[in-house]
């Protein structure tokens, strides 16, 4: 029987594009003069940063076609014990999340498409094997290219093996990428719109993450199995205004 949460009707409303017919949007937040949501997640004014290596500054990446990376892209789900090196982790966060330009207080150019330029996505990080970088979990701070400290020591390797219904996979990654959706900065703009394109936004991230993970001799396997309310624990979000939409291990890998 159906979960009496699960209505598939409501379900497929939302991923086709009748919704944007339905919605007022002269009384979205937007229309109605309202400030846009900060577009990055503020800390701490005390929590320990980490500066990362930029565009220019990377010397361990090797260059790769992008046909080459879209050909040779797979998941893994098997990991080498192996850390990846901190400039590489720079690399992946870049690609995945990284600002090109920024336009005005609450709009950025990254280097991911996202639906009105509106990016509705923090990063976090379980950091388990990267070299140079203390065991914790982190937060991507893509307009200062940095990381902060969000919790030490970083998750278990049981407790991340739990919150992913028990995959053991994500359990062995040397880092596992957790994406969490701050649902208002795209309601802003869409309103009841915005859930189908946030949806669409994920996709643009994890592909990046693949193609990236090329670069490096590293995979990934994105994952949207998952327990809700484990992850959003392990992150520390509230579940309601910012909570788990996927998560992606990534590590080492061999090559044919």
């Amino acid at each position: 029987m159906a979960s009496p949460r699960i209505d598939r009707e409501l379900g497929r409303y939302f991923l086709k594009d009748d919704v944007r017919q339905d919605v007022d949007f002269r009384a979205t937040a937007q229309s109605r003069g309202m400030p846009a949501p900060p577009i990055e997640k503020p800390c701490r004014p005390d929590a320990v940063r980490v500066a990362l290596a930029a565009p220019g500054a990377w010397h361990g990446i090797a260059p790769t076609s992008v046909e080459r990376a879209i050909r040779e892209r797979v998941s893994h789900r098997r990991f080498r014990d192996e850390p990846l090196a901190l400039e590489e982790l720079a690399f992946l966060l870049w690609s995945t999340q990284g600002v090109r330009h920024q336009v005005s207080r609450s709009t950025a150019l990254r280097t991911v498409p996202s639906a009105g330029c509106r990016h509705a996505f923090e990063t976090y990080l379980a950091v388990r094997s990267v070299s140079g970088l203390d065991h914790g979990l982190y937060r991507y701070l893509p307009f200062g290219h940095q990381l902060v400290l969000e919790r030490d020591p970083a998750p278990s390797s049981a407790e991340l093996t739990w919150a992913a219904l028990g995959q053991g996979f994500v359990g062995d990654a040397a880092v596992v990428f957790f994406w969490t959706a701050l649902p208002a900065r795209m309601e802003w703009r869409y309103a009841e719109a915005s859930y189908k394109v946030m949806a669409i936004d994920a996709g643009h991230v994890a592909q990046n993450l693949y193609l990236a993970c090329e670069c490096i001799e590293a995979g990934t396997c994105a994952v949207a199995a998952y327990r809700q309310d484990a992850c959003d624990a392990l992150l520390g979000v509230d579940g309601t205004e910012e909570f788990t939409v996927y998560l992606a291990p990534v590590g080492k890998v061999e090559r044919a």
